[in-house]
C-alpha cells in the first residue's frame, strides 16, 4: 500500500477536498455538481470525478448463486448499545444523515475486517416508490430503501486520512422491507423529517437513538465486497457489509422520507445505479464461527484468512 505521500494519494485528497469531504455523506454547504439525474446525474459524474469510472465501484448487483460462502469470526460491536450525548439529523440536500455525539465512539472489528473502524455517521438511500431504492441489489432486487453506517480505520485517526488509504473505510449496508404498520423505534425521527424539509437544514432530536435500536438482532448473515464510495468522488476504499436480515418500516414512514427537498425540488431518490463486478469476488458469511470451540477451526481460520487476504489484494491492487 503507498504512503499518504504519493501520487495516487495527493491525487485522492485533491478530490477528496474537492468536494468537501463526501465520505462524511455530504456537508452543509450547497453543491451542484452531482445530482441523481439530468446533466449532473450518474451518468456524467465520471466527467468531473475520474475516479467514477474505477474498476471496482459499487453498488454492485450481488448474485447469492456466485458467491462464496465462507465462516467468518462474530463482528464485535463496541458502542452500539451507549446513548449518544445529543443526535443531529441534516438534510444535505443529497440526503439524511444522522450524527452522534458519544462520548467514546463505537466502533467495529473482526468478520471480514482488519483491524478496528470507529463510526463517524450514517445515512439513507430510497427511491421514488415501494419497489425500489437500495443502491446493492440481490438477486436483481431491489429494497425501498438502504441504511449506511459509515466507519473509518482507527489506526488512520480520521475519516478524511482514512479515505486516502485502500482499506480505510467500512460500510455496514442494511435493507429495509414495507410492513403495514409504523416502525416505533423510528417514529420519532420520522416524525421530525418535516423539519429538515428544507436543503441545508437540521434538527436535533429529543430523544437520543443508539446504533444498536436502528438495525436488527440477527447480524450474523451478511454478504461482503471490496467497492468505492456510491457518491463523488467515488473513491475505491471501501469494504461493504450487507446484512442479510432487513429492517421493517411503513409506508408513510418511507413516504416521509421521499418528501424532502433538494435545491432543485423533491429528494424522491438518491440511490447510484449499480456497477459493473469486475471480476471481484463477494463473500457470504453463513454463520458465525467461534475459533476457540468449532473443531474445524484451522480450516475455518483459513478461509477467514483467505477472506481477509483477497480483499486487501483487491484494495492494494487499485493503488498501483
Amino acid at each position: 500500500m503507498p504512503s499518504v505521500g504519493s501520487v495516487h494519494a495527493w491525487t485522492s485528497l485533491a478530490v477528496a477536498a474537492a468536494c468537501l469531504l463526501a465520505v462524511q455523506g455530504g456537508v452543509l454547504e450547497p453543491f451542484d455538481d452531482f445530482s441523481y439525474e439530468g446533466n449532473h446525474g450518474p451518468d456524467h459524474w465520471a466527467d468531473t470525478y475520474k475516479t467514477c469510472r474505477g474498476k471496482y465501484q459499487s453498488p454492485i448487483d450481488i448474485d447469492e448463486h456466485h458467491v462464496t460462502r465462507v465462516h467468518l469470526p462474530p463482528i464485535r460491536y463496541e458502542g452500539f448499545e451507549t446513548p449518544p450525548l445529543s443526535s443531529t439529523i441534516t438534510n444535505n440536500g443529497h440526503t439524511v444523515l444522522l450524527k452522534l455525539n458519544m462520548s467514546e465512539p463505537a466502533t467495529i472489528s473482526g468478520g471480514p475486517l482488519k483491524g478496528k473502524y470507529v463510526f463517524s455517521q450514517l445515512h439513507w438511500h430510497w427511491g421514488t416508490n415501494d419497489s425500489f431504492g437500495s443502491e446493492d441489489l440481490i438477486n436483481n432486487h431491489s429494497y425501498p430503501m438502504e441504511l449506511h453506517m459509515v466507519f473509518y480505520k482507527k489506526n488512520y485517526g480520521s475519516p478524511e486520512m482514512a479515505q486516502l488509504q485502500s482499506d480505510g473505510l467500512a460500510v455496514m449496508a442494511f435493507f429495509y422491507e414495507v410492513m403495514p404498520s409504523d416502525n416505533a423505534v423510528y417514529s420519532e425521527m420520522v416524525d421530525y423529517l418535516p423539519q429538515i424539509e428544507t436543503p441545508l437544514t437540521k434538527f436535533s432530536l429529543r430523544r437520543q437513538l443508539t446504533l444498536a435500536s436502528l438495525i436488527p438482532c440477527a447480524r450474523s448473515h451478511y454478504f461482503t465486497y471490496y467497492g468505492s464510495l456510491t457518491t463523488p468522488p467515488c473513491l475505491e476504499v471501501v469494504t461493504w457489509i450487507d446484512f442479510k436480515h432487513p429492517i421493517r418500516l411503513s409506508h408513510s414512514q418511507l413516504e416521509t422520507f421521499r418528501r424532502l427537498r433538494t435545491q432543485h425540488g423533491f429528494l424522491t431518490h438518491n440511490a447510484r445505479p449499480v456497477q459493473p463486478l469486475g471480476g471481484r469476488n463477494v463473500w457470504y458469511n453463513a454463520g458465525e464461527l467461534n475459533l476457540e470451540e468449532d473443531s474445524a477451526a484451522p480450516r475455518s481460520g483459513a478461509s477467514v484468512t483467505l477472506v481477509a487476504s483477497l480483499l486487501a489484494a483487491t484494495a492494494v491492487a487499485m493503488y498501483r
